[in-house]
């Protein structure tokens, strides 16, 4: 499923497509994504001019004047734009269609959504698949104690609090793993007792892994491309996801795999306690 790093990939290839530019068609070839794609797309988007080019957690949110357009890629979808299209493909359910390309949306599974928000009914924000939403990684305001605080009296496990986006959204399982190996903390202890101490580290990797995931495209594992079409490349740089019975870079333990939640894990016994 593509995460926070590769959805915000996304939205600073698109940013750079398409904003400030007009729509000039929209073309709905399958509707029936997770939810149904809005039967009046085709009437609403075409001569309005994108304003802003957003993400909240793992949704895109194209803003034009009288509303928003919030966009999921779901397990594997992407939305490339393309300035000399191909024929679509089998895949391709929806394509915004502007004077200089395509911006277009393909889900093989079709777990994605393109939903529209009238500006008339509130802000995008007080949808109700955005207001539940935690706090984002690299806001002003997410630190090791808003950590701590969120995870006082949670009986789970500190990776499925992470991955529940309560306290935190985009951190997935990828990233996860990842971070909890950065600040030496084992995925399967307790999210209520970790100390303040561990969740300030735990913080500042889970800034660190994202960060540095964004710079390198995201990850590409199966069918992730970017808006370019071009995958990222995160994978390379992956200290413990995906690298079971491997020497650990830190400590030279053994990788391990579990699986939690129906969720594989990966992390190093020798080095985080």
């Amino acid at each position: 499923m593509p995460e926070l790093p590769e959805v915000e990939t996304v939205r600073r290839g698109l940013e750079g497509a398409i904003l400030g530019r007009t729509v000039r068609a929209v073309v709905v070839r399958a509707p029936a994504l997770r939810w149904p794609i809005p039967a009046d797309l085709d009437r609403i988007l075409p001569g309005l001019e994108v304003a802003s080019v957003r993400r909240r957690g793992k949704y895109l949110l194209l803003g034009l004047a009288p509303g928003t357009l919030i966009v999921h890629l779901g397990m594997s979808g992407n939305l490339v734009f393309r300035r000399e299209p191909t024929p679509p493909g089998r895949h391709d359910h929806l394509d915004i269609v502007f004077d200089h390309g395509v911006a277009r949306l393909n889900d093989p599974r079709r777990f994605g959504a393109v939903l529209w928000h009238p500006r008339a009914l509130g802000p995008v924000e007080d949808h109700p698949l955005l207001a539940g939403l935690g706090i984002e990684p690299f806001a002003e305001e997410f630190d090791g104690r808003h950590l701590y605080r969120a995870s006082r009296g949670r009986i789970a496990s500190v990776k499925q609090f992470l991955l529940a986006g309560e306290a935190v959204v985009g951190v997935g399982n990828i990233y996860a793993s990842e971070s909890l190996h950065r600040a030496g903390i084992r995925p399967t202890r307790a999210a209520g007792a970790i100390g303040l101490a561990r969740y300030e580290r735990l913080a500042e990797a889970i800034r660190a892994t994202l960060g540095e995931a964004i710079e390198m495209g995201g990850t590409t594992l199966r069918d992730f491309e970017g808006p370019d079409g071009v995958g990222g490349y995160f994978q390379l740089a992956c200290r413990v996801y995906g690298r079971d019975g491997l020497a650990c870079g830190r400590c030279g333990g053994t990788i391990r795999r579990i699986v939690q939640q129906q969720r594989a894990t990966w992390f190093c016994p020798g080095c985080q306690r």
